[in-house]
């Protein structure tokens, strides 16, 4: 499986296309190779599958991460009851309100290594490529499942392409790969949709 936020790490601009526009903004060079490399994700292959060692252990480091030791991984089982737990999604949860802070945070600090036009145009070329992909593969993964349902797939698609906004910007502000939006993303590279972090549970699809 690949492990795309290796790229926090990669310095190596060998191969970036000198005419791109984002050439001139080393900071988004990662976010561009990042955008490149989303159609290598598992996106919802593995689902409803039983909650393993790894999936548990990526969980709880960025639950650590985010603030929240000692949330239980609470495994959802299927699409179902996947949208009953969307559904009851608090926007306004302790853990909703850490994840707005740190996300103001992280554009606030790419903002200081390069300039907005630039910022914008390189995390609205993620949104595009991750929306071309994750929104087929979750009505995929649903039918494979015995559901059809629309709504349900938006949403799944929808919290997949902002997980890829908030690990583009760690990237745009140039933070490490323990940051909790790139652990967060890793529970994507392994498949899986970490739904919310409801109470004291963290639902982990």
């Amino acid at each position: 499986m690949p492990r795309i936020p290796d790229d926090f790490d990669d310095d190596d601009e060998t191969g970036f296309d000198p005419d791109h526009p984002l050439a001139d903004h080393p900071a988004l060079a990662a976010v561009a190779r990042f955008a490149r490399m989303l159609e290598a994700i598992p996106w919802f292959q593995r689902v409803g599958d039983k909650v393993d060692a790894d999936d548990r252990a990526a969980a709880e480091d960025y639950l650590s991460a985010l603030g929240f030791p000692g949330t239980a991984v609470v495994p959802v089982g299927n699409w179902i009851e996947a949208a009953d737990v969307a559904e009851a999604h608090d926007m306004q949860s302790p853990a909703w309100e850490e994840e707005e802070h740190l996300r103001a945070v992280a554009h606030e600090t790419a903002l200081e290594l390069t300039d907005e036009e630039a910022l914008e145009v390189a995390l609205a070329h993620v949104a595009h490529q991750a929306a071309s992909l994750v929104g087929p593969a979750a009505v995929l993964s649903m039918r494979v499942g015995g559901l059809d349902d629309e709504a349900l797939a938006r949403a799944a698609a929808g919290h997949a392409v902002q997980a890829c906004h908030l690990a583009a910007l760690v990237l745009a502000a140039g933070f490490e790969e323990d940051h909790p939006f790139a652990l967060k993303f890793r529970l994507y590279e392994r498949g899986r949709w970490p739904v919310s972090i409801t109470g004291d549970s963290f639902n982990l699809f």
